[in-house]
């Protein structure tokens, strides 16, 4: 076994969370009496961090005085809502142990605003989760592949010895971006014609292919 560092994605990988995050920005969109989005608008407004989210959510042409306010109050709602809907894809848990239990470490790099990061980590995979980066300030987010960098010197693991699991064309694009190996889930936000033309060459349709990949390369 070649790969010693699995690191993952959050949102539409491992964890189920659209539904929580639909529900915080239609809430938000409600007190700024703002037309709400549907889950399916959603789905695609994610995936580069809370505030281009809210920017995409809130009609086009909003001041820069209302996204800001709306992702003020996202952040403040979502701190406690985020685990209302949520849940870990099935099978994700299984994957996880049958890979610590050959050694493999396992890390979260997502766009996620960090505080929510940490605490979905310890929430839904308690003693399972070696390392989690969210977005934080002063930081670079996805696909800047400086998290990724991070995660590895904490463990003193090579490039060759790592691969990035995601969902989306960022995922892709980070691996690219930190010279990895990726796999691209296709259970999460984007379709597989979608992932393909944008680089994903291993695909996921289960999270027991994770572990054959990882533990057979």
């Amino acid at each position: 076994m070649k790969i010693k560092l699995a690191i993952f994605d959050m949102d539409g990988t491992i964890l189920e969370t659209l539904e929580d995050i639909a529900d915080a920005v239609n809430y938000v969109l409600k007190e700024n009496n703002l037309p709400v989005r549907t889950l399916a608008e959603v789905r695609q407004f994610v995936g580069n961090g809370i505030h281009k989210l809210i920017e995409r959510a809130v009609p086009t042409g909003s001041s820069l005085e209302l996204i800001e306010k709306a992702y003020e109050e996202f952040k403040s709602y979502y701190k406690t809502h985020s685990a209302i809907k949520t849940k870990p894809y099935d099978g994700i848990v299984d994957m996880m142990k049958a890979l610590r239990a050959a050694g493999v470490r396992i890390a979260v790099n997502s766009n996620k605003a960090d505080f929510a990061v940490q605490d979905l980590c310890r929430d839904f995979f308690p003693g399972l989760i070696d390392a989690a980066i969210g977005d934080r300030d002063g930081h670079e987010k996805k696909p800047s592949p400086q998290a990724v960098y991070e995660i590895m010197n904490k463990f003193n693991v090579k490039r060759e010895e790592t691969v990035f699991i995601g969902d989306s064309d960022v995922d892709i694009q980070t691996a690219k971006n930190a010279g990895v190996a990726s796999i691209a889930v296709t259970w999460g936000f984007r379709d597989i014609e979608f992932l393909k033309k944008n680089g994903a060459s291993v695909l996921a349709e289960i999270p027991a292919q994770i572990t054959d990949y990882i533990l057979n390369t």
